[in-house]
């Protein structure tokens, strides 16, 4: 299986500013992600930047960084200006990293490649985790998903879907047992031919409303094909005391 794993890392950030150099026992945060990537048999492993200063330290960690515009709305965006600088073919397979995971499972990197290899019919996959606390479901920051009996999805929302009429009738209180409600990982590995399609989309009335740019693809009439992990996610980066977490983790 031939893929290639590309980390959008961008300086600027309202809650993070610098994240991706944000320093992990001795290393960058970006460099740990690429590290977990390449052990996930990538034929190529690239750091997608607007910051000079990222591209050096991923150089001197023996990275290769590809330096993109500062301007995108989204890392879908920088990663389809990385396969059209790189000029990949319309089939090869890009797996998109978010550079603030370093904990990221290098094995769910290969699994949602070789998913989307299954799947022909497919133009982007992803992942998902059952959710069993209640909190988890009303969260609007924690991004569900509702899947078809063939592990395609339906739909992505903020909101707590599906949603089970009796059983919440006073409230998000409990999970009930045979409720399929899955967490999207924010994890993708997209066709190249879809990137080069995808820039070219203008965004969809329900992405503006939820704020995922994924509901673009569905409502272009896109498959996404969805691999269902069995294994709790380690949590990314989003603020300082995330980054102490991972801190402790990694010193174990």
């Amino acid at each position: 299986m031939d893929f290639v794993v590309i980390i959008p890392a961008r300086f600027a950030s309202s809650r993070f500013p610098g994240k991706p150099l944000a320093d992990i026992c001795g290393k960058p945060m970006v460099v740990r992600v690429a590290e977990r990537a390449a052990r996930s048999g990538a034929a190529e492993v690239l750091i997608a930047t607007d910051h000079r200063e990222i591209a050096a330290a991923a150089a001197s960690h023996g990275f290769q960084a590809v330096m993109t515009r500062r301007g995108h709305a989204s890392g879908t965006d920088r990663i389809a200006e990385v396969v059209a600088k790189k000029r990949y073919g319309a089939g090869r397979i890009v797996v998109n990293v978010q550079g603030d995971e370093p904990l990221i499972d290098p094995a769910l990197i290969r699994t949602v490649a070789a998913n989307l290899v299954a799947h022909r019919d497919a133009q982007i996959a992803t992942a998902c985790h059952p959710i069993v606390a209640a909190r988890e479901i009303a969260n609007p920051n924690i991004v569900k998903v509702v899947l078809d009996n063939a592990g395609y999805a339906l739909y992505f929302s903020r909101a707590p879907v599906p949603y089970a009429r009796d059983a919440f009738a006073h409230g998000v209180t409990a999970v009930p047992k045979s409720l399929p409600v899955y967490r999207h990982l924010g994890i993708y590995a997209y066709r190249c031919a879809f990137l080069r399609a995808f820039t070219r989309l203008k965004p969809a009335r329900i992405e503006r409303f939820e704020a995922l740019e994924q509901l673009r693809a569905l409502a272009n009439g896109y498959r996404i094909c969805v691999v269902i992990s069995r294994k709790a996610p380690h949590p990314g980066v989003d603020t300082l005391h995330d980054l102490e977490h991972v801190r402790r983790v990694l010193a174990r």
